[in-house]
């Protein structure tokens, strides 16, 4: 293959990996845009490969195009030359200002997610903190009602006690006047006793008299 054929090929083949980057630097430009997670997804990183590897490419064949200009080529040919190392210059920077910039957008995106969790997290405890005082509350409220159930017995405890305590008093004076009437009781039982028998010998002395003067009428109306 003569010169000519063979810069005219390199230009061919600059121009083609120039249109591939193109347009795949374009998808990059779109993906940047929109990007908005942290998370690093396979796409991206097969399309940050294929830039790389054309750009690599491309600086291969600007490389052979340097070579063949330093043999001998003409002024346009040299200032051909410098307008596809500008564009690969080109590329290049702007391929690292935007990969610069997704993994910044990264980075703020998994900082926001790590204070978003903090928060959920910081929340999460202040909810436990105000349930645990919840039930701390509902575990006061109980023991207080639990308090005046207890003092409520106590009190009606201490009020069947004071009534026992009357009663034993009270059955207490009157075993004290069962045994004072039991200790009496057998007096009271000889006068009743004799008592009775005095009444026994009155009816006794008054039939005989009775008896005695009915006699006497009889045997009065006998001889009379």
């Amino acid at each position: 293959m003569d010169a000519p054929s063979s810069w005219d090929a390199l230009r061919k083949q600059a121009r083609k990996l120039e249109a591939q980057l193109d347009e795949q630097m374009n998808s990059y430009r779109k993906l940047v845009s929109s990007k908005g997670s942290a998370k690093v997804d396979s796409d991206e990183n097969d399309l940050e490969s294929s830039i790389e590897r054309l750009l690599d490419q491309l600086q291969q064949v600007s490389l052979q195009m340097q070579a063949w200009v330093s043999s001998g080529g003409s002024e346009m040919v040299s200032h051909t030359l410098t307008r596809h190392q500008e564009i690969l210059q080109d590329l290049r920077q702007e391929f690292h200002r935007l990969r610069s910039s997704l993994r910044a957008k990264q980075e703020h995106a998994s900082l926001l997610d790590d204070f978003r969790e903090f928060d959920r997290t910081r929340l999460d405890l202040e909810e436990g903190a105000d349930s645990s005082d919840q039930a701390l509350l509902r575990e006061h409220a109980t023991i207080n009602r639990s308090t005046g159930q207890v003092d409520t017995v106590i009190s009606q405890a201490q009020a069947t006690l004071g009534t026992l305590v009357f009663q034993r008093s009270t059955f207490g004076g009157i075993n004290s006047k069962l045994t004072n009437v039991s200790s009496r009781l057998p007096t009271v039982n000889h006068i009743l006793s004799s008592i009775k028998r005095k009444k026994s010998m009155d009816t006794i002395i008054l039939s005989l008299v009775a008896s005695v003067c009915t006699f006497l009428i009889f045997i009065y109306w006998l001889t009379k």
